[in-house]
């Protein structure tokens, strides 16, 4: 008997049911489940010590051996221990774009336009979360409304009205979990599997990754200064049937650019006449550092075929993803049918916190503070590229975000750059996961929010320095531009 339990448990470990270091119950216990004497437990136990599959603890209990012998790591799959592998057939795996991994200690990490979360409002939010819920404990607790909790609803409504001149009301707005649910959820409402949604050639792979779910069939455009190539598209119209068009606007990801008024009246145009929805993804519209934004394309007269979507991650952290769905009225309630559905429990405690944030004004401080800090960081990493790279990149200010776009030198080779930055402690990457063809190109996205001034600077200096190891002919700064200058205009973006 103290065999087949050690064989029963050595095969749990071999499966990975039991892993290394977890523990296993005590000798009295388990002799009471299984009904047997304690010495059969014992020496059970002691079988599985011999082979090196446990450790035991004097006073501390019996673990599985934090390391395993090798032939019990790599055991394959026999007639006794099967594969754990259904029989039945599974679709292609989904295309997920790459995670965003921090950096290990010491590494500096410039490749992603983060939020800093060394800035979130740790106790306002604190302060926020327990008012909500000792002032409201029993109905956070009780039916949530699947389209989010009125309050956080209504003072969405209001920020939307009052910053970017939609026709928000809480009627019209729904509360989703991140931005991504809120594609999800427009994608699955409009999309049967094979229809075509116009995509931006450079753009945000994890939207791709969610409208491909829905079945769509994706086109990529091409992008310029002005963000979508709206000629393209009705070219395209000429011969292709196209339900939707994704489009990021105002902060073209990744290349920063803003679509211009008269381009928006276009798409918006076009949308109704050829009987396709826009969905807006409004990226970075809290942050922007010189002159008015420009409105979204759903503020518009005749935009009923827009979906307006947005997130408050980037506004107060990563892990606060909390995001909304603008739609006018007809187009709501079968997104709210839909949310009843598959999601009918919202984050009530989550979006009571976030409204208290709203309604004492610390959100709007918060998001005031944040755009003085990051337009300061944005300038710290503009001259220090000047300074430690020169001409080696041209790019453009970028008047709000949290990136900027840089054209990088022929002659520099930036996967080979990017490989020996990450050997010395810097993190960033070339264009191409940003590329809908995954093409090599010549271009970088560098963050300036998620590191602070000093960090910025040692960041690109380890950029130069990676650079300078490489051996490669790294093209200086003319002595002779002009001293407010930073940088120099990159040639037009046309992916």
């Amino acid at each position: 008997m103290f065999l087949q339990l050690a064989r029963a448990i050595a095969g749990d470990i071999r499966r990975g049911r039991l892993r290394a270091g977890e523990p296993l119950p005590g000798t009295r216990e388990l002799a009471e489940q299984l009904g047997v004497n304690r010495n059969t437990i014992v020496a059970g136990y002691e079988e599985l010590a011999a082979e090196g599959l446990v450790q035991t603890r004097i006073g501390g209990g019996t673990f599985v051996a934090a390391s395993l012998p090798p032939d019990v790591r790599a055991a394959p799959a026999t007639k006794d221990i099967p594969a754990n592998n259904p029989t039945y057939a599974l679709a292609e795996p989904a295309h997920t774009a790459p995670a965003v991994k921090l950096p290990p200690p010491g590494s500096l990490m410039i490749a992603h336009s983060l939020p800093d979360a060394r800035l979130f409002p740790a106790e306002a939010f604190t302060r926020a979360l327990r008012r909500a819920i000792v002032q409201r404990g029993r109905s956070l607790i009780g039916y949530a409304d699947p389209c989010g909790h009125h309050r956080l609803r209504d003072e969405l409504a209001k920020m939307l009205r009052s910053t970017r001149a939609l026709p928000a009301t809480p009627d019209n707005l729904m509360v989703t979990r991140s931005l991504e649910q809120g594609i999800d959820l427009v994608a699955r409402m409009l999309l049967k599997p094979g229809d075509v949604v116009a995509v931006e050639a450079f753009g945000y792979p994890p939207a791709w990754s969610v409208l491909r779910l829905a079945g769509a069939q994706l086109m990529p455009l091409p992008v310029d200064d002005e963000g979508l190539n709206v000629d393209a598209l009705e070219d395209a119209l000429k011969h292709q049937r196209i339900r939707a068009v994704f489009v990021t606007p105002h902060h073209q990801f990744p290349t920063t650019c803003v679509m211009s008024p008269k381009r928006r009246e276009r798409l918006a145009a076009l949308a109704l006449s050829h009987q396709f929805a826009v969905i807006e993804d409004d990226y970075d519209h809290e942050f922007h550092y010189a002159g008015k934004p420009v409105l979204p394309i759903a503020s518009g007269q005749d935009r009923a075929n827009v979906i307006y979507i947005g997130s408050l991650s980037n506004l107060l952290a990563p892990g606060i993803s909390t995001g909304f769905i603008h739609a006018p009225a007809a187009t709501f309630g079968h997104l709210a049918g839909l949310r009843a559905a598959c999601d009918p429990r919202s984050d009530v405690a989550m979006e009571c916190a976030i409204a208290e944030l709203f309604e004492d004004g610390e959100l709007l401080r918060h998001m005031r503070r944040m755009c003085r800090t990051y337009a300061a960081r944005r300038d710290v990493l503009a001259e220090a590229l000047r300074r430690h790279l020169g001409s080696a990149l041209q790019f453009r200010v970028p008047e709000g975000g949290m990136g900027l776009w840089a054209r990088v030198d022929d002659a520099i080779a930036i996967e080979r750059w990017s490989e020996q930055g990450k050997r010395i402690g810097v993190q960033f990457f070339g264009a191409r996961r940003y590329d809908f063809h995954q093409r090599e190109q010549p271009y970088l996205r560098l963050g300036f929010s998620y590191l602070d001034e000093a960090e910025l600077d040692e960041a690109v200096r380890r950029m130069a320095r990676a650079l300078a190891e490489l051996g490669t002919r790294s093209p200086k700064l003319s002595r002779a531009a002009s001293p407010g200058a930073i940088g120099h205009d990159p040639p037009p973006v046309q992916i």
